[in-house]
């Protein structure tokens, strides 16, 4: 599996996320308080919107269409009406930029 260069530190500020788009899927990357990036899948499990359109609040992304939530640490679907878990890909940071390792 390769690790594939996302994006830029600086593309992300605390506390929000970015849409990346890499071989024909959706990611996003977010970035925490405490300057830790995450990365999943990039489409709300429910209904397939794109969730870099959502909000992030804490440790959660919120779905703008459905107000569905998900922990983006971990992907788990914390409120209705999602209810599948979204995948969760493993990052490392590494001269100013933001790595993801994909399937």
């Amino acid at each position: 599996m390769p690790w594939v260069d996302a994006c830029a530190v600086d593309d992300v500020e605390e506390e929000d996320l970015i849409r990346w788009d890499h071989d024909g899927k959706t990611y996003l990357i977010v970035r925490s308080l405490d300057n830790e990036f995450y990365c999943t899948d990039g489409l709300c499990t429910h209904e397939q919107v794109h969730l870099s359109d959502g909000l992030v609040m804490d440790n959660e992304i919120e779905c703008p269409k459905h107000n569905g939530l998900f922990d983006y640490r971990t992907g788990k679907a914390l409120r209705a009406p999602v209810c599948e878990d979204l995948r969760t890909y493993e990052t490392r940071v590494g001269n100013g930029r933001v790595m993801v390792l994909v399937e």
